[in-house]
C-alpha cells in the first residue's frame, strides 16, 4: 500500500470513496450520516495544500482510485482527525490503521485526537482497538469542545458521540 497526498485531479474520487462508505451507516438506520454530503472539491483542496490530506492507494499507478483517505487538523496541540473514510471494499485490510499511524507520524505533534459515534463498530470499538481512548468531559480541550458544539449543530447528536485520543507515537493492537 502506498500511502501518499492525491494528485490535485484526483480529489472528485474522495467524494465519491466517501459517498460509498457512508452507506454502511444506512444499515444502522443512520440514513442521515449515509446522505451527508461529501467536503467539497474547495475544502479537499486547502486541506491538500496544507500538507493535511493523506490517501491510500494499491500501487499508486496514475489514475488509481483511493482506497482511503484521511484529513487531519491542529487542534489544541494535537492531530485532529476531521476525516477518515476507506472505501468497503477495502474495509478490513488495515487501510484506515495505516493512515491514521502515517497521520500521526506525518504531523509531528504529540497526540492523535478524533470525534466518533460510540455504538458504530467501525468507529469507537474501531478506534479503541489501535489504542485511542475515550475521554471524559474534564479532559476535553477547548477546541475538542468547540467540534462536538458544532457537531450537535449539525443533528449529529442523534446518536451517541465521544472523543477519543491516542498518543501519536503509540499503535494499537490488531
Amino acid at each position: 500500500m502506498l500511502l501518499r497526498a492525491p494528485d490535485p485531479a484526483g480529489l472528485p474520487a474522495l467524494r465519491a470513496l466517501e459517498r460509498a462508505a457512508g452507506e454502511a451507516f444506512r444499515a444502522l438506520g443512520m440514513a442521515a450520516v449515509a446522505d451527508d454530503e461529501p467536503p467539497p472539491l474547495d475544502l479537499l483542496a486547502g486541506y491538500l495544500r496544507a500538507g493535511r490530506l493523506l490517501a491510500a492507494y494499491d500501487t499508486g499507478r496514475p489514475g488509481e482510485a483511493p482506497a482511503g483517505y484521511l484529513l487531519w487538523d491542529p487542534v489544541d496541540g494535537c492531530a485532529h482527525i476531521e476525516q477518515v473514510s476507506v472505501h468497503p471494499d477495502r474495509a478490513r485490510r488495515g487501510v484506515g490503521r495505516a493512515l491514521i499511524d502515517r497521520a500521526g507520524r506525518d504531523s509531528g505533534l504529540p497526540a492523535l485526537t478524533l470525534t466518533t459515534f460510540a455504538d458504530v463498530p467501525w468507529n469507537a470499538p474501531y478506534y479503541a482497538r489501535l489504542g485511542f481512548r475515550r475521554l471524559a468531559a474534564a479532559e476535553l480541550t477547548p477546541g475538542l469542545r468547540a467540534i462536538r458544539a458544532h457537531e450537535a449543530e449539525l443533528g449529529l447528536d442523534r446518536w451517541p458521540r465521544l472523543c477519543m485520543r491516542r498518543e501519536a507515537a503509540t499503535g494499537g493492537a490488531a
